[in-house]
């Protein structure tokens, strides 16, 4: 049973329909790819004695263990035992192998097997938290992110005349290459700049200048101070219609703060649209375009290329339609390195529906978010005695929404330098205008205490500039907003940071 792969069924029909579908196509999967030629789940499977016609329903196939970022951080030669790897001789008995083998010969049999099967491509994750995990794609692969960059251009409602503009920086990360290649799906002009690392921001603002792109893609942090420093230099960016983010989270109070920015430049109604991937899944979802008084219309999933399930994060029990969870992502159709039921420590708030989308009527399932980071949640000993939870993702939410405030950085240090002393916590921020310091300072301690019941150590001003260096923009692939420079047991070395959110909304 193969995909839709150039049918426009993927975003329609009846939500029983595709469960039923996808439960065949996995056992399908299951037998003829997953188990044969991955060591990791054949040993898998036999250790809980099942066998994929056991599974006839996603309560069957809960039954299957969870597969976590830990499994992944090992070494070489066991990350090698998630991917598939034909066993030639398994593959000459299956019957359409035979029978292309009979129609058009040995030599065009080898290409098709090879094209299913060779590495060709690698992304990896960011390693902020861990070792980067590298991931492979075969042609088979990269027509499946083709694919998914079509839907995406598609349900973006871009048009194949717009001039796009990529300025993700050239990396083995997934949301430059899942860009690259839906400029090559849709059949539309696409630039890559390389983001800051590659041409800096001054370089950018150049390239989009003289592109005058009707496209905008890139890292949520970046995009804003380009864009912003294009106001500060005066420049006219009139075609601007669509700001595509992805990489991090997309608070609205940020995405106001972009049409703002788009407004001043000469684009007036510019949609500003997130995009939800990580590494593991080797494709990426998006948005439709939604006006601002509408709010997000959630991340269109593909059922024909995989499945999400959310769960219960402390139990991992699925939690029932609707319910906020813990996304778990199950592809249908890769090759390369494969990741099923993979935990990604992504919260979806929204709960996932199979309701048709208000606002571009399509039928596909979708993710609703604010989607948040459960590691975003951290413990800090601001005493002697107790350790305190902070939410760091209302944390994020509520600075990025906050008006009068340019740019932002939350630090966290130890009582001096010392591991054995309490967490200090230091908000580092750029005013925006002409607000008053003293306004702004008193404004963000009141908004820190009614989400956290805390208050910083100390908010430092900084000038714009000032505060884009500390952040690392156009020097680091993710923008450093939360810094974790505590140094002692169980705690990141001095100056490492913890791993960032692969969401808009990211890897």
């Amino acid at each position: 049973m193969k995909p839709f792969l150039s049918s426009p069924l993927w975003d329609a029909g009846a939500p029983e329909f595709w469960q039923a579908w996808q439960i065949r196509r996995l056992r399908d999967y299951l037998k003829s790819r997953v188990l044969p030629f991955s060591t990791h789940y054949r040993e898998l499977f036999k250790s809980i004695g099942l066998e994929p016609g056991d599974i006839r329903t996603m309560q069957d196939w809960a039954k299957v263990p969870f597969t976590s970022k830990s499994d992944l951080t090992v070494s070489k030669e066991k990350l090698r035992e998630f991917v598939l790897i034909p066993n030639h001789q398994t593959l000459r008995r299956e019957p359409k192998v035979i029978i292309n083998t009979l129609l058009h010969g040995m030599s065009h049999t080898k290409e098709k097997l090879e094209a299913e099967f060779r590495p060709l491509l690698l992304t990896s994750t960011t390693g902020r938290s861990s070792e980067p995990v590298p991931f492979l794609y075969t042609k088979h692969d990269l027509n499946h992110l083709e694919l998914s960059g079509r839907r995406i251009m598609e349900t973006g409602r871009s048009d194949k005349e717009y001039r796009h503009v990529n300025i993700f920086p050239y990396a083995p990360h997934l949301a430059f290459w899942q860009s690259h290649y839906a400029g090559l799906g849709f059949g539309t002009f696409m630039i890559s700049s390389g983001g800051g690392k590659s041409m800096g921001t001054d370089g950018n603002i150049a390239l989009i200048e003289r592109i005058q792109p009707d496209v905008l893609i890139g890292m949520p942090t970046f995009v804003y101070h380009v864009l912003r420093q294009a106001v500060e230099e005066n420049r006219h960016w009139t075609s601007l219609k669509r700001i595509v983010l992805g990489g991090e989270k997309t608070p609205q109070g940020l995405r106001a703060k972009l049409r703002e920015l788009c407004a001043q430049l000469g684009s007036l109604g510019v949609y500003v649209i997130s995009i939800y991937a990580f590494t593991e899944a080797k494709m990426a979802w998006t948005e439709c375009p939604t006006l601002p008084h509408e709010g997000a219309s959630g991340f269109h999933l593909y059922p024909d290329l995989g499945f999400i399930e959310l769960v219960d994060p402390k139990t991992g029990v699925p939690v029932p339609p609707g319910a906020p969870g813990e996304i778990v992502f199950t592809p249908l159709d890769a090759r390369g390195t494969v990741a099923m039921r993979y935990r990604t420590g992504d919260m979806a708030e929204g709960g996932l529906t199979w309701d048709a989308c208000p606002h571009c009527g399509r039928r596909c399932p979708r993710l609703l978010g604010p989607i948040s980071r459960a590691s975003e949640v951290r413990t800090l000993r601001l005493d002697k005695i107790k350790g305190t939870l902070v939410d760091f993702n209302m944390l994020e939410h509520l600075l990025d929404d906050q008006r009068g405030l340019a740019a932002w950085q939350i630090e966290l240090r130890k009582r001096h330098d010392d591991p054995l002393e309490c967490d200090e916590v230091y908000l580092h921020v750029a005013p925006d205008g002409n607000i008053n310091e003293d306004t702004l300072k008193d404004l963000l301690i009141r908004r820190f205490h009614e989400v956290t019941e805390m208050t910083p150590n100390a908010i430092l001003f900084h000038t714009v500039p000032e505060l884009r260096n500390l952040l690392g923009v156009g020097r680091l692939l993710k923008e450093e907003k939360v810094a974790d420079r505590r140094q002692g047991l169980g705690q990141p070395g001095h100056g490492q940071s913890q791993s960032q959110p692969q969401t808009a909304t990211p890897g």
